[in-house]
């Protein structure tokens, strides 16, 4: 619709920031083509640097409504004037900064009074796993029709299996529609599992019973990526974040108030924020007080699913600090979902690659992200937009090829194919899928 106005001027509001990598390669491609084709010129307001360094010939940095800085895209990232701006740029996850570090470098924080952000979590490789996923299958079933007849089976995930550690954070990445998402749902049985089987600290949880669900509900808990859906806008912060001590009758009284307070002062928010109600909190403080509800019932694994997804670089930079902070206070184990390339390197010891609801790539952080064998994480990595604008373009071989759909016919399952090692607990898929090796 735009290009049929070929309008002078295209305001782009934060338009690739709920995207997967390689569709936000896509979409800034065709923007550049479109600019070129009809001379246009482009407003792009968005919170990535990356973007940013991809697309911007000039930039405009902004904090509470005022402009702090401003210049040509190549001397503002070589030199910023501004201490916000080098907080913002400091703060931007980079792929291929950890060398042969056997450990992630933290981020800086946007606040320089805020605390050093503490290493990642060591995790013991003997430790019996927290949570073990084996063949997990689920589906849905299409029904068309008067009679809603079975049309076609939506495979979001095909015999899935992983194991998380304590202290472990397993990234579980890919696009949008991959099944990553209905994967971690169906961990915590808000999506029902076809078959499978879920073992929690050695107790089998597929099938649920009064005391095997109080287990599931309290050992682990999901932070969703919108903070805002996720918290009852009629519910202050302290009686949100005293629901799960409640439940699951872990204090009783003055207690309650106390055990809230201390979980705020965790997550690095006032005591005081417990009688605010939801949307007289920013984004960032949001999310931290669905990690303080999430602490709340002491659980071994936190589902994130796409947590900072939404977040700008410098409130997802200290999010991302607080996790790993409270993981290694806490030894905490995270299944991390997310899309973004560069955060999960950041903050995962193992990684593993979903494509079409099956795992194509699984194995050490430093071994899948610095030698990957499978295409599609390689076309996962070619995609992610670097922080340099010396190297913008950098993604021109990507891979356009659409991703084949989930939906398949009623009698048409979808060819699995094991899993072959190719170094010290790493595996990759060796098949043909949809035209990836």
């Amino acid at each position: 619709r735009d290009r049929s106005c070929r309008p002078r001027l295209l305001i782009a509001d934060e338009p690739t920031t709920a995207l997967d990598v390689t569709v936000q390669a896509q979409v800034l491609r065709l923007m550049r083509s479109l600019q070129a084709e009809l001379g246009m010129a482009l407003l792009f307001i968005t919170h990535d640097m990356g973007v940013v360094a991809e697309i911007a010939d000039r930039v405009v940095v902004m904090r509470n409504g005022e402009k702090v800085e401003e210049g040509l895209v190549v001397p503002l990232f070589d030199a910023p004037q501004h201490p916000y701006t080098r907080a913002l740029l400091a703060a931007v996850p980079t792929l291929g900064s950890l060398g042969d570090t056997p450990l992630p470098l933290p981020f800086e924080s946007a606040d320089p009074a805020a605390p050093a952000p503490v290493p990642q979590a060591t995790v013991r490789a003997d430790a019996a796993p927290v949570l073990t996923v084996e063949n997990l299958v689920t589906r849905f079933t299409i029904r068309r029709g008067i009679l809603g007849r079975p049309a076609g089976r939506i495979h979001a995930v095909e015999h899935v299996s992983l194991t998380i550690r304590p202290g472990e954070t397993l990234g579980l990445v890919g696009e949008s529609g991959c099944g990553k998402s209905t994967a971690g749902r169906s961990i915590i049985r808000l999506e029902q599992p076809e078959s499978g089987r879920i073992l929690l600290g050695g107790t089998d949880v597929t099938t649920l019973n009064g005391e095997r669900d109080a287990l599931l509900r309290r050992s682990v808990q999901y932070v969703f990526q919108d903070p805002f859906a996720s918290l009852d806008p009629r519910l202050t912060i302290g009686f949100s974040i005293a629901e799960p001590i409640h439940t699951h009758r872990l204090a009783t009284g003055a207690e309650v108030e106390r055990r809230v307070r201390a979980l705020l002062r965790q997550v690095e928010l006032p005591p005081e924020h417990l009688h605010r109600y939801p949307h007289e909190l920013s984004g960032g403080q949001r999310q931290r007080v669905c990690i303080a509800r999430a602490l709340a019932s002491e659980p071994r694994l936190i589902i994130a699913d796409e947590s900072v997804a939404a977040l700008d670089v410098s409130v997802r930079a200290q999010v991302v600090n607080l996790m790993m902070a409270l993981q290694a206070e806490y030894g905490l184990a995270y299944l991390f979902i997310s899309h973004d390339m560069a955060v999960i390197e950041r903050v995962a010891h193992r990684v593993a690659v979903m494509y079409l609801g099956q795992i194509v790539e699984v194995g050490p952080r430093q071994a899948v992200m610095g030698d990957p064998q499978h295409a599609y994480t390689r076309r996962l990595l070619a995609a992610v937009p670097i922080a340099d604008p010396r190297q913008r373009g950098h993604d021109q071989g990507l891979d356009d090829s659409e991703v084949p759909s989930p939906l398949r016919a009623m009698d048409d399952p979808p060819t699995v194919a094991p899993l072959v090692q190719v170094g010290p607990d790493h595996f990759v898929a060796r098949h043909r899928v949809g035209g990836l090796y």
